[in-house]
């Protein structure tokens, strides 16, 4: 299965640093690799233009489940389709934390994403309260059957694990850990389906990481705002 790495930029970056980090991306993407950057929605627009025509494609942080309506500040899923998005992160755990977002809210912005024919990257993960009291396989699973929509097979529909308590901090899981949790999410999933880990990906452990079984990609954090590591983090991951 051809690897995907993507790069979530999360709430980081002027227009300038987007543009000047969404150049460097373009022009060190490896041969081999599906790339994918998902900067913040008031840089979306000039991130997609500039990569028209380029092997490197651009998603959104988040949707919402209606195509429209009186929602402040929030973005419909067609619009990150209308400027050039391919794909959207769904249900990541910042999401999930912070705005209260349940699986049944991640499964009905799933839907309206494949409605508007964009690609879903559905998140999941456990705290590590969770994982020290044996319930990680579990807690994943769960996730999976609450926030996984009818049609996400047919849109190329992409689950990531991020255990919770390894994003941002430098912490990772064992190769182990991880080879189990993705071996849950095979047997829960099409063998067609991408399977992707984040969770402190970098260049010095994503050889080990992108080489375990059922790992088909990483979705990146804090390395992604650094067009060297990212693209390293991608080198790794090709043939």
């Amino acid at each position: 299965m051809r690897p995907l790495i993507a790069g979530n930029w999360k709430m980081h970056g002027t227009l300038r640093d987007a543009a000047a980090l969404a150049e460097a991306v373009r022009a060190g993407a490896p041969a081999g690799v599906d790339l994918l950057i998902c900067p913040p929605f008031v840089h979306l627009h000039v991130v997609a233009a500039a990569m028209l025509g380029q092997p490197v494609a651009v998603g959104g942080q988040d949707c919402h489940a209606a195509a429209k309506g009186a929602h402040t500040g929030d973005v419909a899923a067609a619009m990150l389709r209308d400027v050039g998005a391919t794909h959207v992160i769904l249900g990541h755990s910042e999401r999930r934390a912070d705005h209260g977002e349940t699986d049944a809210g991640v499964r009905a912005k799933a839907e309206a994403a494949i409605g508007a024919g964009l690609t879903p990257i559905i998140c999941v993960g456990e705290t590590l309260a969770q994982r020290e009291a044996g319930e990680a396989e579990a807690v994943v699973a769960a996730q999976v059957k609450g926030s996984l929509p009818e049609g996400f097979l047919a849109a190329d529909g992409v689950v990531a694990y991020e255990p919770v308590w390894a994003i941002g901090t430098g912490r990772t899981p064992t190769e182990a850990d991880i080879a189990a949790i993705h071996a849950v999410l095979r047997g829960l999933t099409s063998p067609a389906t991408r399977l992707l880990y984040g969770g402190s990906v970098k260049p010095a452990n994503a050889k080990a990481i992108l080489g375990l079984p059922h790992v088909d990609g990483a979705l990146v954090g804090g390395a992604s705002l650094v067009a060297a590591d990212f693209l390293a983090i991608a080198g790794a991951a090709g043939p």
